[in-house]
Order: C-alpha cells, then structure tokens, then sequence
C-alpha cells in the first residue's frame, strides 16, 4: 500500500476512535520489520497507528493486547482497527524506549536509575509471562503456538548459515548439527508453559514516567520463563556488567516465585543455555542483515553478541559440551574480522575529511585541499519529501524528514553502499598518512536527501574511525536554515 493511502486510511481509524481528523500524521522510526508506524493527533487527542501487510501478526498482536489489556499489564489499548486495510490503532506511550537510556548511559558503571528502571522492567516481565500467559489464546499465535525443537533448529540453522558461513568459520556439519539437537533437547527440559515475549529488549520496552511498557510481542508464543530473560540481560549492545545481570537475575526470581513455584537451581541450569541460544538466533540475524545485506547498524553489533557467546562457552556455564561449536566461534574470534576499528589510530591521524550537501542546481563544491574533489553521491533518484507540502519548509535534520525517508526512500540501501566505499577509502587514506578526502550529497535544492546523508555520514565516521570531520551544508548555509 502506497504511503499516502496507509495515511488515508489510519486517519479514517483516528476520526472514528476521537471523533476528531488528525492535525499531524507523522511518520515514526522504522522498526526492522514491514511495519510502518505514526502519531496522528488533534486537540490533545493522541494516538500511534500502525501499517503491517502480515495479516496474522496483526490477529495476533490485536488478541494479546486486549488479552494482557484487561489483566492490567503494561501494554498498548488497541483503540480502532481495520485488518482489510492492514491497520489498527493503538494507546501513544510516548517517544523513549529503554533503548534510549542505554545510549546515555556512556561508560563506567551501570547508573543507579537504569537499574531501577531494569528492575521494574523484569518485575513487569514476570507478570507478563506468568498471569498473562494464563488463559492466553495461544492458537493466535504466529508463526507457530509454542517455542519447540524445530523452531530452536530454525534459530541455528539461521546462525549456522547466514553468521558462521558468511564469517568464513570452517566446521563440521554433521556434528554442529547433533550439537543443534543436543542443545534443544536440553533446553526443553525446562518446559513451555508460559508467555514467551520472543524479542524481549530494550527497543520494545517504552518507558512513561519511569514505568516500563511493552510493545511488539506479535511473535510471542509458549516457552520457556529464562528466554525472555535471557533476551534482555544480554543483549548485544547494552553490554549490561555481569554484576548487574546477576543481581537483576536474582530480582526476577524473588519476582516470579511470589507468582508461582520456582526450583532456582533447575531455572539456573537452563537459564545460561536459553543465553547461549539467544546470542545465537542474534548472531543469525545480524549476519543476514549485516555481512549479507550490509547494514551498518547490525554489523556494528556482532562484536558485542560474538563475545557474548565466546565468554558462554569458555565459562562454563552450559550444562552440556559443545565442542564444534566452541571451535567455530573461536576462530571467528581469532580471525579478528570483528574487531572494530582503533578510533585512537583515527583521531592521531593526518586526515581531515570534508564533507558537503550541495544543490546540484548551485553547482558542485569546490576542493579548497587542491586535491581536484573526491566523492560526489547524487541524491536525486531518492523520493524526495520536498515534493510534498508538510516537508518544504523542514530540512534533513527535522524528525519528519528523517523517517519519511527511511520509510519511503531507499535511503538506507543508498548509504550503505556509499558508507563502503568510502570506509575503505579513509582506511586506505589513514594508512598512507594522507591529509584530505573530501565527499559531497547532492540533491536538487541541498535541503532534505543531500543534507540528511551529508549528516549520517559525518556521524558514521566520526564513530566507526575518529577521524576530523568538516561538516558543511552549503545551501543550507547560504539561507542561513530559512526555507520560505
């Protein structure tokens, strides 16, 4: 469905549920699905619809809402939907996710707030898992009602296939594979009797006056209790100290055993297997996403999960042997293809990089290195948001503009591409003690598509490399930031 009909028709779900037609129909962030999401408001009513064209994810999500809704967990109202159109509305919890306190958090030590916050999020869980899970219609679920064997086998055969294949890992495949049945059989020793949220992190848990939300469990299914758990304490790039998991751990269980018996040695038993396989069905898919797609984002992230796994299976902590599988991840450890780069080797060196969003209509910028230019990226074959009214006075630093793009461009596709070529050739530069490298986006006023991939970019490098970035936006500049 084009954009401007999925607006048409939540705008359609917004006047029936407030009575009202939304002043503001804002594309939100992408998620790493299919659906697409906005805010639509008006008069101080407020409300996030949704865009999904997986029918039974939106049967399911729709059902475990109401379901959980009415038990008082802390979930989204499902407020209007119309599944024909692929569509529904929900409650608006607002714009910070967990996710977003992670990311403030820095180095040093985990802050006494975040382990509050944690601490009301796996409290929360419990109650999830274990009264919302009671009385649950589980044959809404999608893909499949219960996390058994073979959906453990799909986890590890996604892994085997798009992480240790793609990484170059050479193995065994006949005994991976009994190690693959081995360790599910294992872990469904635990039992399936619960809830299973699935993706159980920080980017699906919204946080409104310091209480934790959950969202995004269309996935769910039964499982096991020390998944979900598992999911949150390790995941990859909130690189939580094994001091606090520990204690969070133990405050899940003080939880969870008001609500039901719990055998903690039998939950521990399981608890650091269920870690193991959820590093890897992490690992699967940031290698698909990653080394086969080439995203950025998920290849920033395998070394975190990578080492996840490694300190798993050096440690200990697994209640059954995995020899071929420990010998796969250590020579994708030793290879050191994962390492990210030295930023210190970056920031000491020569190299400054220039760069220019320019309007193709001004011209092209000039190299005041005289070095004659470098990269110039044309911008023009994106969609542009300049088309459209609610965008012409914004630029490519205004939040519309941002996920307008992301949703409807392909600008994600176009800057990973130039993302590559231009990282080999700061790495190249750096080596050989060059001084200049200059990269130019253009686009046909210099205000949305050139200035938002100028900006990602400088950001890009700045992270991944260290080194000087000379950021200009030439005709955004010369305006001074006034669009008329």
């Amino acid at each position: 469905m084009k954009a401007t009909a999925i607006e048409q028709a939540l705008s359609a779900l917004f006047e029936n549920w407030s009575g009202k037609s939304p002043e503001l129909v804002l594309p939100l962030a992408p998620s790493g699905s299919a659906r697409i999401y906005y805010r639509l408001q008006a008069e101080g009513k407020s409300a996030i619809g949704t865009y999904n064209p997986n029918r039974a994810e939106n049967e399911a999500f729709i059902a475990f809402s109401r379901h959980f809704h009415e038990l008082g967990l802390p979930v989204p109202a499902i407020y209007e939907e119309d599944l024909g159109r692929q569509v529904y509305l929900q409650e608006d919890l607002g714009a910070t996710t967990l996710y977003s306190y992670l990311l403030q958090r820095g180095e040093g030590p985990f802050p006494p707030h975040l382990l509050k916050i944690y601490k009301r999020v796996v409290e929360e869980l419990a109650r999830l898992q274990i009264q919302g899970g009671k009385n649950l219609d589980y044959s809404r679920c999608y893909p499949c009602p219960v996390f058994d064997k073979q959906s453990m086998l799909w986890d590890f055969n996604g892994f085997k296939y798009h992480f240790l294949r793609l990484a170059g890992a050479q193995f065994d495949e006949q005994r991976l594979e009994q190690e693959a049945h081995r360790l599910a059989d294992f872990l469904l020793e635990a039992g399936t009797a619960h809830f299973m949220f699935r993706d159980f992190q920080s980017r699906n848990i919204m946080v409104r006056n310091g209480a934790p939300f959950f969202i995004d469990y269309q996935g769910g299914r039964q499982g096991a209790l020390q998944y979900d758990l598992a999911s949150l304490l390790y995941q990859a790039k909130a690189d939580i100290p094994e001091d606090t998991r520990l204690e969070l751990l133990s405050h899940y269980l003080d939880t969870a055993g008001q609500l039901l018996p719990i055998d903690r040695e039998r939950f521990l038993r399981h608890y650091y297997g269920f870690v193991l396989m959820r590093s890897i069905q992490v690992l699967g898919t940031y290698g698909l996403r990653g080394l086969y797609e080439r995203k950025e984002h998920f290849l920033k992230s395998i070394p975190f999960a990578l080492r996840n796994v490694q300190q798993l299976l050096n440690g200990g902590q697994i209640a059954i042997e995995l020899p071929e599988l420990s010998q796969a991840i250590q020579q994708i450890t030793d290879s050191g293809a994962f390492e990210p780069f030295d930023t210190t080797v970056g920031s000491n060196s020569l190299l400054t990089v220039r760069i220019n969003s320019f309007s193709y209509k001004k011209g092209l910028p000039v190299d005041p290195s005289g070095n004659g230019g470098g990269f110039t990226f044309d911008c023009r074959f994106l969609h542009n948001p300049g088309r459209y009214e609610p965008y012409k006075k914004l630029t490519g630093r205004d939040e519309p503009v941002i996920n307008f793009l992301k949703h409807h461009s392909t600008m994600e596709g176009f800057l990973n591409d130039a993302f590559r070529m231009v990282d080999e050739a700061v790495e190249n530069y750096i080596e050989r003690s060059f001084t200049s490298l200059m990269v130019n986006f253009g686009c046909t006023g210099g205000q949305h598509r050139s200035v938002y991939a100028a900006d990602a970019l400088a950001q890009h490098l700045a992270d991944k490399y260290g080194v000087d970035i000379e950021l200009h936006h030439i005709e955004q500049e010369r305006k001074k930031w006034i669009n008329d």
